[in-house]
């Protein structure tokens, strides 16, 4: 179940598939039971290989494709 998967990724590293093809690292700092989640210190990279520092992001749950712990 994913959100077993997100509790053990709390304070964790984690790499986030998006639906636009973009991935978000960053470090998990929260979720709810939608699978909105609050990262931090995250940084975005496209397929064209560009990376940017963006922070603190709050991301929605439907917009992810894949999670996975860094």
């Amino acid at each position: 179940m994913p959100t077993a998967l997100l509790e053990k990724c709390v304070d964790k590293r984690i790499s986030l598939l998006l639906k636009d093809n973009r991935i978000l690292e960053g470090k998990l700092t929260g979720f709810d039971d939608y699978m909105n989640m609050s990262l931090e210190e995250t940084v975005e990279r496209t397929a064209a290989q560009e990376e940017r520092r963006l922070g603190t992001v709050v991301l929605r749950g439907n917009n992810v494709v894949s999670i996975s712990l860094l």
